[in-house]
């Protein structure tokens, strides 16, 4: 749906990190937050193409002139195509770092192949509800693959935390981020935006390290909010 770059990524493990990303159309979600509902909402649908893993590898570098050193797959959920396993090795062929989010709600065995994954189980403000056998089954299988993986969960609300401190429970020792969420996607003005959102933040971080239970754990912003606003393709 959208090859854009470069740019710096906003989420995760690897937040600030100069990027490009590649984003899929569909999910298996229908969070109730979602910034990117036009993956799956009938929206985005004109914006669609069928490209080869070389047709994107060429698109990417196309965008600065040169070839990618790092690039983002995201959704939607990118884990509903099993075909990516091929852009991944085209992209590490060129050289590319590849890093993925996904809720870890399905399984590909090209997850084994990303450098950088991030599994984003969502909380209770999403609207969706964790499938627990599917999730510890694909930390199981990155555990035992040797992979380097991090959980990240976005926080609303006093719910969403204690959701969060039971996945920490869950899968202790594996790096842990929190991030507060985006409540206003509505708000198109980034002036107004981010007063919000530094708010939200300090919320989060207050809690966070109130929270006996949420024990070496990174809290996040969204990034790219605060500096682009909702605005897509950034």
């Amino acid at each position: 749906m959208e090859i854009f770059g470069p740019t710096v990524q906003g989420e995760g493990m690897v937040i600030g990190r100069k990027t490009r990303f590649v984003r899929t159309a569909g999910c298996d979600y229908r969070c109730s937050w979602c910034d990117s509902a036009f993956t799956w909402d009938g929206t985005g649908k004109d914006d669609i193409r069928l490209l080869s893993p070389d047709d994107i590898v060429q698109e990417l570098t196309a965008l600065d002139g040169s070839v990618p050193d790092h690039v983002t797959l995201s959704g939607g959920n990118p884990a509903l195509l099993p075909q990516l396993g091929a852009l991944i090795g085209a992209l590490r062929a060129a050289g590319a770092v590849v890093a993925l989010e996904t809720q870890g709600s399905k399984w590909q065995d090209w997850f084994l192949e990303i450098d950088e994954l991030t599994i984003s189980p969502k909380p209770p403000s999403s609207g969706m509800t964790t499938d627990w056998v599917a999730l510890e089954r694909i930390v199981a299988r990155l555990s035992q693959g040797g992979r380097h993986f991090s959980l990240k969960v976005v926080i609303f609300d006093e719910a969403d935390l204690m959701y969060a401190a039971d996945v920490r429970r869950r899968f202790a020792g594996i790096p842990f981020y929190l991030q507060a969420g985006n409540d206003r996607l509505d708000e198109h003005d980034r002036k107004l935006l981010l007063p919000h959102l530094l708010e939200r933040y300090q919320w989060l971080v207050d809690r966070a390290v109130a929270d006996p239970g949420l024990r070496d754990v990174y809290v996040l912003p969204q990034l790219h909010t605060w500096i682009w606003g909702n605005k897509k393709g950034v």
